[in-house]
């Protein structure tokens, strides 16, 4: 497969406007992708996000690495311009809130549960992920829902891990995927992308100090990259 070019420093006019969204059609439901890494859910008024892990930056600051500081506070920023941006009544995180028993620091929670205070009309839901098992589920003063994938919701099965499901297509996270756009002069930029396939997609970290996995699409995927306050398509 050709790679597609870099996109350009200004990009012209699109299918959607900047920092708005991509709207595309999945297995009968409208779904918005989103620039910063998330997806909002019309139909359900529900904001779908994989791989946050709260406190990683902390967890590694405990073992004496030198990470930098305030990505959970960064990271709670950008949930709550969403939040509001999009007027939405549930949040869905598909895995991995809290990266590890370490992240649960005294003022990692603080901004937690400040967050929290902030948003008490919001219903949270967590699908248990791989760290979530290790972690403990969040504190109880969060009021946040949490269960074993698979959740069940509209025509999706809602999993951490990207395990096909025997009846319905999946919505997942735990890859971290990336794309590699290529462009003249050796130039690569690795960007978060969105996966869409009809048997299991997967949605990018959300969480600001998370990396990646760069992907090898399939013939038939559908992959869009978000980067530019855009989300462009690449595949599909």
């Amino acid at each position: 497969m050709t790679s597609p070019t870099l996109p350009p420093a200004n990009p012209p006019h699109a299918s959607c406007p900047a920092t708005d969204y991509l709207a595309i059609e999945h297995s009968g439901e409208t779904l918005w992708l989103l620039p910063d890494k998330a997806i909002y859910w019309p139909a359900q008024r529900a904001l779908l996000v994989a791989d946050v892990h709260i406190g990683k930056a902390a967890s590694y600051r405990a073992l004496h690495q030198p990470v930098p500081r305030g990505t959970t506070q960064a990271t709670l920023d950008r949930l709550q311009v969403l939040v509001n941006r999009h007027a939405c009544e549930r949040l869905i995180v598909l895995g991995d809130f809290l990266h590890a028993r370490s992240a649960r620091a005294p003022a990692t929670l603080a901004r937690l549960q400040g967050w929290r205070e902030a948003n008490p009309h919001l219903a949270m839901t967590l699908v248990r992920g791989n760290h979530d098992h290790n972690a403990g589920d969040p504190p109880a003063s969060l009021n946040m829902e949490v269960v074993d994938e698979p959740l069940m919701l509209g025509p999706f099965a809602l999993q951490h891990e990207p395990h096909a499901h025997a009846e319905r297509p999946v919505l997942a996270g735990h890859v971290h995927p990336a794309f590699v756009l290529r462009g003249r002069g050796r130039q690569r930029l690795r960007l978060p992308c969105f996966v869409i396939e009809p048997g299991v997609s997967l949605l990018p970290a959300f969480g600001e100090f998370t990396g990646g996995w760069t992907i090898d699409p399939q013939p038939g995927a559908r992959i869009f990259v978000a980067g530019a306050e855009r989300v462009w398509t690449v595949q599909g």
